[in-house]
């Protein structure tokens, strides 16, 4: 599945993350573009409120035909808790998941928030995670490395599109909760001009730490502005009343992605994602979701 061609082929701006994952682990990121809502949720609309259900469904229709896997929504709170996809309910509370069978994907859904994804060089489970502020502080992003049970140093992590360092304004009792942790924290704000007790705040920047500090090296993403760029992304900051876009992460077994390409399936197989034998699709229906289209 090559899902860079699939997007030109329907002209959608979505995000193919640029990370060295391995080839049986797929990982997309959906802009506010190419789907049905209309208003303030216009249009690729992934969230729960303030949309027409109709409108809804078929966002969430046209994600599953693209990706050919059904996502696990969560209901996100902001916390640290981590979901197992294998075994979850559709929208458990969390702000993580994880998962390790094929082809179920780990998503959160996101307007400002910084998603990362993960897996593991040998494909063999993947992870997303959501980290405002609070969540990140708190330590979801650790979270989710240790729900993953791999080494740190075996994990490859990617940043998606949330609120840049030059337009997320907070105040001292966000940049106290991590320099309070890490003293080195403070380098990731910066004072606001001409407004005491207010920073700008770098999400990546505090994320990639955070990262580092729990073992994983391999960092990659970022540079990215949801709040300034209204053309490609919803943002709370910016509009307060707006839509969702989703980040996801889902792995198929290595034999099935070679024969895709056109090459011999490998001799030997990893575990969990790469050797799990094929089963019917099982798929977890969210409130707006109808029964999957598989392409791939």
């Amino acid at each position: 599945m090559n899902l860079t061609d699939e997007l030109r082929r329907r002209d959608l701006d979505w995000i193919v993350p640029d990370w060295p994952a391995p080839p049986n682990v797929c990982a997309l990121m959906t802009t506010r573009n190419g789907g049905f809502s209309t208003g303030e949720c216009r249009s690729m609309n992934l969230g729960v409120r303030g949309d027409d259900p109709l409108a809804g469904v078929r966002n969430q229709a046209l994600l599953r035909e693209v990706c050919g896997t059904e996502p696990l929504w969560l209901s996100q709170t902001h916390g640290t808790r981590v979901v197992a996809v294998d075994r979850a309910q559709p929208l458990a509370d969390g702000d993580a998941a994880f998962a390790t069978e094929p082809g179920r994907a780990a998503a959160v859904r996101i307007a400002d928030c910084l998603p990362v994804l993960f897996c593991d060089r040998r494909g063999t489970r993947v992870a997303a995670a959501h980290a405002g502020w609070r969540g990140l502080a708190a330590g979801v992003l650790e979270a989710a490395v240790a729900a993953m049970h791999a080494p740190a140093a075996e994990i490859i992590a990617w940043l998606g599109p949330a609120i840049g360092p030059a337009a997320f304004e907070v105040g001292d009792e966000v940049r106290a909760a991590f320099v309070a942790r890490d003293p080195g924290a403070g380098a990731a704000f910066a004072p606001y001009p001409g407004r005491p007790g207010k920073w700008l705040a770098d999400l990546y920047a505090l994320a990639a730490m955070r990262l580092r500090d729990a073992g994983v090296v391999s960092v990659h993403g970022g540079g990215y502005c949801t709040a300034t760029d209204a053309a490609r992304f919803f943002s709370y900051r910016r509009d307060k009343s707006t839509g969702r876009m989703a980040a996801l992460v889902w792995g198929f077994r290595r034999d099935r992605c070679a024969r895709a390409a056109g090459r011999a399936p490998p001799a030997t197989r990893g575990a969990a994602l790469s050797e799990q034998p094929a089963r019917p699709a099982m798929l977890r229906l969210s409130p707006f979701a109808l029964p999957a289209f598989p392409r791939f």
